[in-house]
């Protein structure tokens, strides 16, 4: 392909995004155009700034080391009544704890889940797949070969992360402080 312009290959990635409709990989869209892969991320990220700028009724998602058009979170319950769609059902409480459980800590296995849970999760985790929340990993090395799960790009997509790493810090354990905190003020009053 013959060297086009910066602002030429920005109005095309624009357009292999839109039709793509899915992320799509830096590498790939580095190899479309024969140019380095930090070239085509200055390019988009001056296509996310572009898409701000001009208050633009979709923006540019990074999910990790791929990229996606996507309408603002702003507009969609506009884009649900015109499309007539009905809302999704909203994840369970238990179901925000199991993919907690399995984004901190993947990959990893059913039974490490329901360990750190203290209950089954056979479904939680079928609902959760279903949903391209989580997705198998592969296979433990160990009798019965039990699978590993691990998040998707839909995960960080839906979370609005483009890696794990944005992920909050887990909280401290409040309960192990609390009993401390407890314990000395017992003390101090036994003294009294």
């Amino acid at each position: 392909m013959e060297r086009m312009k910066a602002s030429k290959i920005q109005s095309a990635v624009e357009a292999i995004l839109f039709a793509a409709g899915e992320p799509v990989e830096l590498q790939k869209i580095a190899s479309v155009f024969d140019i380095e892969p930090e070239l085509a991320d200055r390019i988009l990220y001056n296509l996310a700034a572009e898409l701000d700028e001009r208050k633009s009724g979709i923006c540019l998602l990074k999910l990790g080391d791929k990229y996606q058009l996507s309408s603002r979170t702003e507009y969609a319950d506009i884009i649900r009544d015109f499309l007539e769609l009905r809302k999704n059902t909203p994840l369970s409480q238990a179901a925000f704890e199991v993919l907690a459980v399995i984004a901190y800590n993947q990959p990893v296995t059913k039974s490490f889940v329901e360990q750190v849970r203290g209950v089954d999760c056979s479904g939680v985790i079928a609902t959760l797949c279903q949903k391209k929340l989580i997705e198998e990993r592969g296979r433990l090395d160990l009798p019965g070969r039990p699978l590993l799960y691990g998040t998707t790009p839909e995960f960080l997509r839906v979370f609005a992360i483009s890696s794990l790493d944005e992920l909050p810090p887990l909280p401290v354990n409040c309960d192990t402080e609390n009993g401390e905190a407890d314990s000395k003020q017992d003390d101090k009053s036994n003294d009294e």
